[in-house]
């Protein structure tokens, strides 16, 4: 006897035949009708087969957004084209060759398991509370998959967790056509809105729903190509939608590079356009953004040709809200111009401009001020790694360390350090992007590398010195790495 297999979707085509073989003979008509129906059931089964895999191709090769969209929109529509070939028993022996007599048991698993790549399509299309409710019947919908899968394969009873999955994808479509049929509540909880999206979803939710309540609802289940017509339809609709969520995301990301890379030529001008001439002293200044834009900030205030101070700002976090704030700095430094011999006043005028600016952000900074026609030089800073000092084969680690920007702070928690100058010194004034990037074994790059690489060029020019850093930094990481922060350098050698 022919068994009736009742599928998540339907296989209204498969009960059809089984029906007219328990009923009557079959007339020589019928059997035409029975053929056509078959043929066209073979050629929905590779046009959405065709549809899916060339989905999933092109996720290969897109971007991670598109990717999910077109990925999981891909899976479901192969899954349905490849179940459509095992409804139909020749088509299926052609398409699987010696797997062939498993058709049934392929049909059952399908119907369990395709509501799942459904769901977390319909995810990426949905907006808060829906895309949250889809999500959230990926759990039962997996566990159903699960326990009917091993049904269908160990105990051959394949129709036992039918109910709960007829429940399952009747509440899934119901959750999608009433934001796609109702435009105020899909303006709220869909990514793209649809006229096609909503007719074909529509459509599809209809004939799904009376197959998997048996056909009692509409009574259209004695139209056996209803629901697969529907679904080509629905199919059509959804990979509109996906497309053009595809082309829209595109148009945002393309828009959203051409603003940052204004961005970055609007940061990279409020950064200073050269060194200052200081009695001979060599300055090479390096300055990394780990993207388009950065939270690294550095600047100058040359008083005269003896006397010049140096700025290294490192603000938390990365991208447009850290480069705001580094900007920020920009402005404020205008105003501590005036005090540019005092490090203390310095950090504490930038704490107090930046004071309720900073909306949670917290910022690093230390200011060396150089009097070479004194041979003094003064330093302080605000939560910053400390300046190293170069002087007669050995590096120092001179640390004056006062609170992060962003903390509330007295006017004297600055402490102020007092430098003597001496011909062959060399300063480094960095932010952490240099010392903390890791090997493939989890080791920093550390102060003690710092100091290597600094001991075995002692000869360089400082910009020699800052490319060989960041060189040793490079082949210190894993080749596969990518910069993890921003990085600034400023090098400064005394004659």
């Amino acid at each position: 006897m022919a068994q009736v297999y009742e599928i998540g979707c339907s296989a209204a085509l498969a009960k059809s035949c089984v029906r007219r073989s328990l009923s009557r003979p079959c007339l020589e008509g019928e059997t035409v009708l029975i053929a056509r129906e078959q043929v066209i059931a073979i050629a929905l089964g590779t046009i959405f087969l065709f549809i899916g895999t060339s989905a999933c191709a092109i996720a290969a090769i897109r971007g991670r957004a598109a990717r999910r969209v077109l990925a999981w929109f891909g899976v479901f529509s192969a899954m349905y084209g490849a179940r459509l070939f095992a409804d139909v028993p020749a088509a299926f022996r052609l398409l699987t060759g010696p797997f062939s007599p498993s058709a049934s048991q392929f049909v059952w698993i399908v119907t369990y398991v395709i509501v799942i790549p459904a769901l977390l399509f319909w995810a990426e299309l949905s907006l808060g509370f829906l895309r949250r409710l889809f999500l959230i019947m990926i759990i039962p919908g997996a566990v159903i998959a699960v326990a009917g899968t091993l049904a269908v394969l160990f105990r051959g009873a394949p129709q036992r967790l039918m109910p709960y999955n007829n429940v399952l994808v009747i509440c899934a479509l119901l959750a999608l056509a009433v934001p796609n049929v109702v435009p105020s509540i899909g303006k709220k909880y869909l990514v793209i809105q649809s006229r096609i999206s909503a007719a074909g979803t529509l459509l599809f939710a209809m004939a799904v729903i009376d197959v998997n309540l048996s056909g009692n609802l509409l009574k259209l289940r004695y139209y056996p190509l209803l629901e697969p017509v529907a679904f080509a339809l629905f199919v059509l609709s959804q990979g509109w939608v996906a497309a053009e969520k595809v082309v829209s995301d595109e148009r945002n990301l393309v828009s959203i590079q051409n603003e940052l890379a204004i961005a970055r030529e609007i940061q990279t001008s409020i950064l200073p356009s050269g060194v200052p001439k200081l009695a001979g002293v060599d300055i090479s200044a390096t300055y990394r953004p780990m993207a388009a834009v950065a939270g690294d900030f550095y600047w100058f205030i040359a008083v005269d040709p003896n006397r010049a101070g140096f700025l290294v700002a490192d603000v938390s976090g990365h991208g447009v809200p850290a480069a705001l704030i580094a900007s920020m700095i920009k402005v404020a430094m205008q105003s501590v111009v005036p005090c540019a011999d005092d490090p203390r006043a310095v950090l504490c005028g930038l704490a107090r401009a930046l004071s309720g600016q900073l909306h949670g952000q917290f910022v690093s900074a230390a200011y060396l001020w150089l009097d070479m026609q004194n041979s003094r030089a003064f330093y302080s800073a605000a939560g910053h790694p400390p300046l190293l000092r170069w002087r007669e084969s050995k590096l120092e680690r001179i640390e004056s360390n006062g609170l992060l920007f962003g903390v509330k702070a007295e006017d004297d928690a600055y402490p102020v350090r007092t430098l003597s100058i001496q011909p062959g010194d060399r300063f480094l004034l960095y932010t952490d992007g240099l010392t903390e990037p890791e090997n493939a074994q989890g080791a920093s790059f550390g102060d003690v590398r710092l100091e290597q690489v600094v001991r075995e060029n002692e000869g360089r020019p400082p910009s020699d010195l800052s490319d060989v850093l960041l060189a040793e930094l490079q082949r210190w990481q894993p080749a596969s790495a990518t910069q993890q922060d921003d990085i600034t350098l400023l090098v400064i050698d005394v004659p």
